[in-house]
């Protein structure tokens, strides 16, 4: 059954890839059309046959159009075949670095019946295909006494087809096991096999070329004329994929049947359990991305070890959660990254290659663009961020004229502390009574950040980013904080809007900061992929500005914590930053919290900082 299914796949991928390649031979056909039409006139007229002043201008005719025609479709043809297609951007292993990895695969080639990959590549994924790059603009071509293939015959100078790359997951070889990470790669290895049949690769190096001559379309910084053509060539070529793009996908898919069919004589058993770990390494991947290197990235400092972060999240996820049964017997067999001669330094490429792709830092390090390990994370990154968030909120409440001395301050001190936060949020909810003539008439107007610099009403103190900006604050004697009234309806309303206007300079403060310390994108020539419009796979969508407000004041309490009450920052493998307090995480600061910014009730976090022991009015050190 194994073998009627692997030919019926490929069968089916083979008539699908000469559906392709007909669609090629049509637009040949079209494209020598006009010139045929125009060979035949001229040779009626050579005979004697087509005379007349009829035929002469429709040779004429005939003749410049083919010779158009065919022009046009040289330009195109030229286009197509030299236009470099997009390649995934990954890590490339030179045989070298893991010699051991490339024996497994060309085993698993040999067990397959399939050619081997040319070579192997990682990347910063939980994924694994094989990628075509036998286009000349990837890479030099193969040197004198060198192999084609990795499982080519030795000293061959002949040049062959190269097989495809094997791109695998660099999560997969810190997580999986070599017999887990052989079981997973089969059905990928496998795919060799069909890609070396001449009509399904010549038809995806045309679906190839058509594609990358769509994007030779888009690209900018052309001048006018060469624009005009390009796009005319990518409309053309979008016109073709349009009419191949079924054929190939059903190619795809009929590669891909034959491929698992073909994989199934080999790790069957075997796979089954290693997809279950292929789940697992998803969710920690995911976890650890999200959770931990986007705070470190987003402050140009960049965890130079997250594929040996991957195992320790996923430990602690199979450890909370108990997802997996005989888990510490598993991690005694063999970890596939012992098949790397130096996984730190493959680790260390990943996890920039995915600060790069995940977040569009730079590609080298710099002052601004650190990798930093894991055991100074907490310090480096954790205590660092919290302090910068906090001198950014004290300097956005400066601006907005809020007092630094509440409480029980000296009223001499000008020290950052938690109590001015405290006092200001609790503050900014309270709602004064509606006078007894005053009849609410519509819906009560909502405290957005807009609605109070746009109206131009008393609501806008002249503090606020807008008067700041050169906006004519509103004349009159000043409003009492807790007795604001709504221009134009006579009617008093809550003083939310305070938070709301907070919430909005701290977005458009940390927007300013954004702009002036944007990473700087390097576009080397050698550079696989278009790298101008980084991040490629950005994690998160931007926070909004309740978001915002409500880590800053999680960041002001935790420092506070960490100064007044002997704390520590710490790194939570799942959850990202994290607070200790006597050693233990304080897992239950954030409902607090956001009862402070969202209902302005600062009992429950108050009488969280007295039972942690942390002094809200003393001061606190910032960045």
């Amino acid at each position: 059954m194994t073998g009627i299914g692997v030919e019926a796949g490929a069968q089916a991928a083979r008539s699908r890839a000469l559906a392709v390649l007909r669609i090629r031979s049509r637009a040949l056909a079209v494209a020598l059309l006009p010139a045929a039409v125009a060979v035949v006139l001229l040779a009626g007229g050579s005979t004697g046959h087509l005379v007349g002043g009829v035929w002469d201008a429709a040779r004429l005719v005939m003749s410049v159009l083919g010779v158009l025609v065919l022009l046009a479709a040289g330009v195109i043809a030229l286009v197509v075949a030299r236009a470099r297609p997009a390649v995934s951007p990954t890590v490339a292993i030179a045989e070298e670095a893991a010699p051991d990895l490339y024996r497994m695969v060309r085993d698993l080639a040999d067990r397959l019946g399939v050619p081997a990959p040319s070579a192997i590549a990682l990347t910063p994924d939980c994924d694994s295909w094989l990628e075509d790059r036998t286009h000349p603009a990837h890479g030099p071509p193969p040197q004198e006494g060198r192999d084609d293939e990795i499982a080519g015959a030795g000293g061959s100078h002949r040049r062959v087809p190269a097989a495809p790359v094997l791109v695998i997951g660099s999560p997969f070889l810190w997580w999986m096991r070599v017999g887990e990470l052989r079981a997973v790669l089969a059905p990928v290895v496998a795919g060799t096999g069909p890609s070396a049949h001449p009509d399904i690769a010549a038809a995806r190096r045309f679906v190839r070329g058509l594609d990358a001559a769509v994007a030779v379309g888009s690209t900018p910084g052309r001048c006018p004329l060469t624009r005009v053509l390009c796009a005319g060539v990518a409309s053309v070529a979008r016109l073709m994929l349009r009419g191949c793009r079924e054929h190939a996908a059903l190619m795809e898919r009929g590669v891909a049947a034959a491929a698992a069919e073909r994989a199934q004589a080999v790790d069957y058993g075997l796979r089954i359990v290693a997809q279950e770990q292929v789940g697992l390494a998803y969710a920690g991947w995911d976890r650890l991305l999200t959770r931990v290197a986007l705070p470190a990235w987003r402050m140009g400092r960049w965890p130079s070890r997250l594929d040996a972060g991957v195992v320790a999240a996923l430990t602690e996820l199979s450890r909370r959660d108990r997802l997996a049964e005989g888990f510490a017997s598993r991690l005694g067999e063999r970890p596939a990254c012992d098949l790397l001669e130096e996984p730190g330094t493959i680790d260390e490429a990943a996890s920039l290659l995915a600060a790069r792709l995940f977040h569009g830092g730079p590609a080298e390090t710099g002052p601004d663009w650190a990798p930093v390990d894991w055991q100074e994370y907490p310090e480096e990154v954790v205590d660092r961020k919290w302090r910068l968030d906090a001198a950014r909120l004290h300097r956005v409440l400066d601006a907005q004229g809020v007092t630094r001395t509440p409480g029980t301050t000296a009223p001499d001190s000008h020290a950052p502390t938690l109590a001015r936060v405290l006092t200001h949020l609790s503050a900014s909810h309270h709602t004064a009574p509606e006078p007894p003539s005053t009849q609410q008439t519509g819906p009560a107007l909502d405290a957005s950040p807009l609605s109070a610099a746009s109206s131009n009403t008393p609501a806008a103190p002249s503090n606020t980013p807008a008067a700041a900006d050169g906006e004519t604050a509103p004349q009159g004697p000043p409003v009492p904080d807790d007795e604001r009234v709504t221009a134009g309806t006579g009617r008093h309303t809550t003083v939310e809007g305070e938070a709301e206007t907070l919430a909005a300079a701290l977005t458009a403060e940390l927007a300013r900061e954004e702009a002036t310390t944007s990473h700087p994108r390097s576009t080397p020539e050698t550079t696989p992929w278009d790298d101008t419009a980084l991040p490629l796979f950005p994690l998160q969508p931007p926070r909004t500005a309740r978001e915002l407000l409500t880590d800053h004041v999680t960041a002001m309490v935790c420092c506070a914590a960490i100064d007044t009450a002997g704390a520590t920052p710490g790194l939570d493998w799942l959850d990202g930053p994290s607070l200790l307090i006597n050693g233990e995480r304080a897992a239950d600061l954030t409902p607090r919290v956001l009862s402070l910014v969202e209902d302005g009730d600062p009992a429950p976090l108050r009488a969280w900082l007295v039972k942690s022991g942390i002094r809200p009015e003393k001061p606190v050190r910032l960045v």
